[in-house]
């Protein structure tokens, strides 16, 4: 039996409303999180995105906007001393972007405090596998 369209638009309503709500409530921890340690959102967001030396571009991915946005975030925390352009080994046209020791610990403290009472704490590490891989399935254009 198939759904009638009018109830599967209402079920995708309450299903986008639910991941935008979600959304909106990790957007609110991280924020909260990074003004206790002096940081905006996105400079949190790109420290803890941060997992090891990487180019712009590629921290612009993992952060989800565009590159302009990031050079201005990564301006900031390399003048706090948190990040460092280094010129990157094999392409002479890029930096790598690398924490300094200052960042890696900031970093450090910044996800132990993402993780104390995160969005996603409720569910068990089984659930948020299986929520990972559903919303992989989702994001993926077929």
């Amino acid at each position: 039996m198939t759904t009638p369209p009018e109830l599967q638009a209402i079920a995708e309503r309450q299903l986008c409303g639910l991941v935008n709500g979600l959304a909106q409530r990790i957007a609110e921890h991280v924020r909260e999180r990074a003004a206790t340690l002096g940081l905006t959102a996105s400079q949190a967001t790109a420290l803890r995105e941060m997992s090891g030396p990487m180019t712009m571009r590629e921290l612009a991915e993992r952060m989800s906007c565009e590159p302009s946005n990031t050079t201005f975030v990564v301006d900031k925390l390399e003048k706090q001393s948190l990040i460092e352009r280094h010129p990157h080994p094999t392409d002479r046209r890029a930096k790598q972007l690398v924490l300094t020791a200052g960042g890696v610990a900031l970093r450090e403290r910044l996800l132990a405090l993402l993780a104390v009472d995160s969005p996603l704490s409720g569910l068990a590490p089984d659930e948020q596998r299986v929520l990972r891989g559903l919303l992989e399935r989702a994001a993926i254009r077929p």
